[in-house]
């Protein structure tokens, strides 16, 4: 059984940043992809930013130029730097890792 523990959430005011992390119980090489995900209060859940293995890197189109996802799988952990923070990416941070295994999330509250 393979646990993922996000961390770094908090609030913050509107421009500001928050480095998420995401610790894996075992090592991260075995998988190909990882992401994290967000749930904005009431809405559903949607993709932020995914990178494979190899190192191929995704991003929503509300987030480009402003969030950086990475890996180091020496370290079996996923991180997403957020800069330029706006109120409307207050949600709650989910990391995930195929095949289908899931934090429990981490909340990110942003104020105007």
């Amino acid at each position: 059984q393979v646990q993922l523990v996000e961390s770094g959430g908090g609030l913050v005011p509107a421009g500001g940043s928050l480095r998420l992390s995401c610790a894996a119980s075992r090592s991260t090489f075995g998988f190909y992809i990882m992401a994290w995900y967000r749930q904005p209060p009431g809405k559903q859940r949607e993709l932020v930013a995914s990178i494979t293995s190899g190192g191929n890197i995704n991003y929503s189109d509300s987030v480009k130029g402003r969030f950086t996802i990475s890996r180091d799988d020496a370290k079996n952990t996923l991180y997403l730097q957020m800069n330029s923070l706006k109120p409307e990416d207050t949600a709650v941070y989910l990391c995930y890792a195929s095949d289908g295994y899931w934090g429990q999330g981490t909340q990110v509250t942003v104020s105007s």
